[in-house]
This record gives C-alpha cells, structure tokens and sequence, in this order.
C-alpha cells in the first residue's frame, strides 16, 4: 500500500488548481485523474473578476489574458409576443471569457511533473481502522492510504458519495456548448449577448476577434440522451430556426468536434447550507461540492476560489515542511484547516447557489407571474446591483 500525504481526485479545473494552489504554498500533492491525459473538452468559461483573482494568486493569469479579450457589457434580449425588451449593463471591473482547454494547460504546466497521474481511477474510499486516515483503492489494483483526500471530480463525485452529500439535482433542460471560428473576424462587440425567445436561451462571448464562445439552451428539453456532435449541431440549427441569419450562421459554421450537450444539474442550496463537507480528513471541492447551473457564469470562478481557500488554510495548520507524507502533521489539525476552509467557503457558496437557482428558474418558467415571483425574490435576496458575487476577493494566497 501507497501513502501519500494530499491525494487530489480529478485532473479538471478545480483539482489541478487546488493542486497549484497547494504547491506555491509549499505542500506536495498528487492528483489522480482517469483519463489518459488533461481533459479539453470544447467549453468556454466565463470568468469574471473574482476568477480572475483566484488565477493571479495561482500566478497563471497573466498567461490566460493574452488569449481572451475583455467584455465591457452584457446585453440580454427577452422575445415574447413579437415584443422586445433589452437590459444592458456596463461592466466596469475585468470580465473575459476563456477557452476550458486553455485553463487546464496553464494550471497543469504549472504543476511539479509526475504530480498528475493518469489512468488512475478511483473504485472505492474506506476509512483505515487503525488511523482513520482514507484509504483509495484504484481500478488498476494499487491503494493508497491518504492523510488529507481532496474530492474535485465533478458532479458525479465518488468522494461526495463518501461524504454522504445528497444527489445533486436536475434543471429541466439541456444545454449545449460550443464554438466558431470566423477566419476574417466575427465583427462582433466585446459583449456577452444573451437573448430568451420562448423555450430558448442562446448567447455568444468573443475570444478573440476570430473566435466566438456560444451557449444555446433549451429550457424544456429533458430528453436528448447519448446522441453524436454531428446531431448535435443538427439539433441546435433546429433550436435556434426561429432566431435570425447571424446566429444561425454561427451554428453553421461552428466547430462540431468542440460540442458538448449537458444536462445541467445543480446541489440545493439547503444542501450547501446544512450539508457536512468533511468526514475525517476527507472533503471536496469545486463541483463535488457546489455544482450549480451555469446562469451567473460562477461555476469555474467558484472552483478557482475553493483552491485558493482550501490551499491557505491547510497551509495555517499543517505547515510547508514535511514532505510528501505530512509526518508530523496530526489528524485533528488537519481536521481544523478543512473545518476554516468549509466555513469560509459555505456562506459564498450558499449565496451563489441561491442567486443561480433563482435566475434559472426566471428564465425557465414560462408564467409571467411565477417569473416575476422569481425576480422579486432576487431583488430582495441581493438588491439592485445582480453583479455584485462577480467582485468577491477571496484573499491572498
């Protein structure tokens, strides 16, 4: 049997920036991922200024902004009964969007070699009988016996099953990802563009002047399971036939191999308020933890901030100084920091899943009254200013 002092599960963005995070405080960890290298699948990530500052402090953003222009608006269009009605408005701190295969790299590059370790699927987590510590055991055969296990393995997470979390929860919709490349340039203004026609939700954010990041919705569909990126691009040309030539020629055009359908899940807000994120030295982050719907573009920020947090109190508890086993590391100081970390983190998080619950159900609902239900409650919940979770600072390093 293997000991490690920080096991990672999941290569994707949260598991390979808490990784970061982790190394630039001086503490070794190993992150286990199944797939035979860094994932890329096709997504754009909104990242808005807290993200961004969760990425200056893993010292990778400088490397991120040369490939993704600022956003200086959001525009929505709501279409119903022939009329339209616009809400705009300015942003005035750093707004970019950024390719998902872009981030990966820079978090991986980043990372000591030999941190990332491929092929290793987890098949179960027991807790050892004589330490309490969580022992991982592998579809390779190999196990590994932890002091600290860090679950960032997304919405189907085995480590949240460990905690015990409950499911997480489906929204009534499919969502599809993509993007499109317009060799002479798009022409388009650096605007996040967001437009609600019956069941449909559809936007578009610039990469650069050639490249355009685009999400399309569909609010009452719950049944399009397992189908190829050819049908794919062939179901959006459908969704989008009542919209106008620019974006269906965006979907014409569009790079079928970097669509992605989703079914789009979220965990209740009351599960982040009363739900238990340690067991022992056990506990998770990113979308183990909070997955949440895409409607605030906080999903990737989030998890950049899990890292930052969770990386920082660790490193108040255990120290920087003892290797790759934290040997003189006790387990109720470790279970402090992941307590700090689940402190700092559930009251934000709360916060976001409630404003991302609500603002899907607004858009989702197709009565007027329940709708206006819905955006009472976010005026009431978080004032005039929407935007305001997009400036959080989740602190130094």
């Amino acid at each position: 049997m293997e000991e490690i002092g920080i096991v990672i599960v999941g290569g994707g963005i949260a598991g390979l920036a808490t990784s970061l995070a982790l190394h630039r405080k001086g503490i070794k960890s190993v992150v286990l991922e199944r797939a035979e290298k860094v994932r890329s699948e096709g997504a754009g990530i909104g990242t808005l200024t807290n993200g961004w500052r969760a990425l200056d402090q893993l010292g990778v953003g400088h490397r991120l902004r040369l490939t993704s222009l600022l956003i200086h608006k959001v525009r929505t269009m709501l279409i119903e009964n022939g009329k339209n009605r616009e809400f705009a408005s300015t942003i005035v701190d750093e707004a970019r969007c950024i390719k998902r295969n872009d981030l990966v790299e820079a978090l991986a590059d980043a990372l000591p070699e030999e941190t990332i370790r491929f092929g290793s699927q987890i098949i179960s987590i027991e807790e050892d009988e004589t330490t309490s510590f969580p022992v991982v055991r592998l579809s390779n055969g190999n196990t590994i016996k932890a002091k600290v296990l860090i679950g960032c393995d997304g919405a189907n997470s085995v480590v949240s099953d460990y905690l015990h979390l409950s499911p997480k929860k489906a929204f009534a919709c499919r969502a599809v990802r993509g993007f499109t490349k317009y060799p002479n340039g798009h022409g388009f203004p650096q605007e996040v563009l967001r437009i609600k026609k019956g069941n449909i939700l559809i936007g578009r954010l610039p990469l650069t002047n050639n490249l355009v990041f685009w999400f399309l919705v569909n609010m009452q569909d719950n049944h399009h399971n397992g189908l190829d990126q050819e049908s794919i691009a062939n179901l959006c040309l459908k969704w989008v036939d009542d919209l106008s030539e620019d974006w269906k020629e965006m979907m014409k055009i569009c790079d079928v191999k970097s669509l992605t359908l989703t079914h789009l899940r979220y965990r209740a807000p009351s599960e982040i308020m009363f739900g238990k994120f340690r067991r022992g030295t056990v506990t998770v982050a990113g979308d183990a933890m909070h997955v949440m719907g895409p409607f605030l573009a906080q999903g990737g920020s989030a998890a950049l901030e899990d890292a930052v947090v969770l990386a920082r109190c660790l490193a108040r508890k255990v120290g920087t100084d003892h290797g790759d086993l934290l040997k003189d590391c006790s387990m109720k100081n470790i279970e402090e920091a992941i307590d700090e970390y689940v402190e700092e983190r559930r009251m934000r998080l709360v916060g976001l899943s409630v404003q991302t619950y609500l603002t899907g159900r607004s858009l989702q609902t197709q009565s007027k009254v329940v709708r206006l239900m819905f955006i009472v409650l976010l005026l009431l919940l978080f004032g005039r200013d929407q935007i305001r979770h997009s400036r959080y600072d989740c602190g130094r390093l």
